[in-house]
């Protein structure tokens, strides 16, 4: 559903992301007063006060096609009794707002648990061993889909940019060379764990369906694997539970070289997009480019 408004040249800021969220929710015929923003990454994400109701909105038209798929994806991961997040249904999504699209899913009342590593594994082996329905058309992975779009609105020196765009390059011609012995099924393409929402009933529910597709599930092993033996984020026996419950370590794969390259890129780009939030998030940019810039070296990366 469109709605008229005039767009601007502004960035993706708080203050523009929330007068779109304001539009939306006039035009779906919901309460926004006393919304609050929760986060602001990918996408901005609103709680509303007036109802148990997450409003998501994402950074332009281009992630149009991503949000009609994760409305499409909700529907289906319903329909198959799969744990995971749900759209308000009776709503025509997702919205379109000032060339923003605009979801509306329900409030997950979370617990004071936070899911492991292990649960990790497990849903995302249950989660591969669906079968995706005919009538669902899902793309194929695309790890480089955003980031020219993504270094070239960055606010980040020209060099950076001279140099991610080189490294994107390389990195493509890696990616073409990648053979899998898997067969394609559907993969949630952001598959780490704070993509998992423990619910006030103990439930684990996934989230985030913005880069779901259809294709080899080594893309939702990299992220976990890249954490653990590239960054360091994971202690042994949380990555060892991961591995037990899913069944495969992806370090062991000869791929595993160029996924890490792919994975650390595409966790710079993603943050270099809001370098001028605040001087925290920039100078873990800042770390960030300095280590794709030096390979051989030691991560100091922080969880973000």
């Amino acid at each position: 559903m469109a709605v008229d408004a005039a767009r601007t040249e502004e960035g993706f800021t708080s203050a523009r992301a929330t007068r779109v969220m304001r539009a939306a929710c006039q035009a779906a015929g919901v309460d926004d007063r006393g919304a609050e923003l929760i986060r602001l990454g990918e996408n901005a994400l609103f709680r509303l006060a007036s109802a148990p109701v997450i409003v998501r909105v994402a950074r332009g038209e281009e992630w149009l096609p991503k949000a009609r798929t994760e409305v499409a994806v909700s529907r289906w991961l319903a329909k198959e009794g799969f744990l995971a997040a749900r759209i308000i249904e009776d709503l025509e999504q997702p919205f379109l707002v000032e060339g923003h699209p605009v979801t509306f899913w329900h409030l997950i009342v979370e617990s004071d648990r936070k899911a492991t590593y292990g649960e990790l594994g497990g849903i995302l082996r249950d989660l591969h061993s669906l079968t995706v329905p005919d009538d669902l058309v899902l793309p194929s992975f695309s790890p480089f889909d955003k980031q020219e779009l993504r270094i070239e609105r960055a606010v980040i020196p020209e060099d950076d940019k001279v140099f991610l765009r080189k490294r994107w390059r390389e990195l493509q011609d890696k990616f073409g060379e990648l053979k899998f012995e898997t067969p394609k099924g559907p993969v949630h393409g952001d598959a780490h764990v704070q993509n998992l929402m423990v619910d006030d009933q103990g439930r684990v529910i996934l989230i985030d369906f913005e880069a779901f597709c259809y294709d080899h599930p080594e893309w939702d092993l990299m992220v976990t694997a890249v954490e653990h033996h590239s960054l360091g984020w994971q202690t042994d026996e949380q990555y060892a539970d991961f591995v037990t419950a899913y069944g495969r370590d992806l370090y062991d794969w000869d791929g595993y070289e160029t996924l890490r390259g792919i994975q650390e890129f595409g966790m710079t780009t993603w943050l270099m997009q809001n370098v001028q939030e605040d001087e925290e998030t920039a100078a873990e940019y800042r770390r960030r480019i300095a280590g794709l810039r030096n390979d051989g070296a030691p991560r100091n990366w922080r969880p973000w």
